[in-house]
């Protein structure tokens, strides 16, 4: 531990592995907003996000609540799965659009990224809804998970309504 006079002791979010600042700050170089994507214990939540040397600033953001809230998303079907997590990236990307930014770079923070998991399922939402983000087609989910046959054949539908209700809304 860093204790002694010449010693410098690191960021307490970087000592806890709550922060990687080398990835960070690659992405704040880039000048473009980023589209942060957080999975948590009950949902998904998507955010543009802007730098500014007072603090980031949000610019728009959607979760699990505004899809049952605003999209008609069944209170049955839970919102951190991966049709949620792709109908959340929809909203964001249609958000984001009225208001006026149609580009962003992905930030996972501390996620796996591993091929087909929730974070890259909002992302393809992202992408679906018109928000131009560099990515690899090989990361997404398969259709037949962002329509959530996986689960139950009677979520594709959910899907579908939900997509109309975002598209009707913005």
């Amino acid at each position: 531990m860093a204790q002694g006079k010449r010693q410098r002791r690191r960021y307490k979010r970087r000592s806890t592995g709550q922060t990687d600042y080398h990835r960070r700050l690659k992405l704040l170089r880039s000048g473009i907003p980023r589209a942060v994507v957080r999975v948590t214990n009950t949902q998904v939540i998507c955010q543009l996000v802007a730098y500014d040397e007072q603090g980031d600033q949000v610019i728009s953001a959607a979760d699990g609540s505004s899809l049952r809230g605003k999209y008609a998303w069944p209170s049955k079907i839970s919102t951190k799965t991966v049709p949620a997590a792709y109908c959340t990236g929809f909203a964001l990307a249609k958000q984001v659009q009225k208001a006026g930014h149609d580009e962003a770079v992905l930030d996972i923070g501390l996620a796996a990224s591993t091929p087909g998991n929730r974070v890259f399922a909002a992302l393809k939402g992202m992408v679906d809804g018109g928000l131009w983000v560099p990515h690899s087609e090989e990361i997404f989910p398969s259709d037949e998970r962002l329509a959530g046959e996986h689960i139950d054949k009677s979520i594709a539908g959910a899907v579908e309504k939900t997509k109309a209700a975002i598209e009707e809304a913005n």
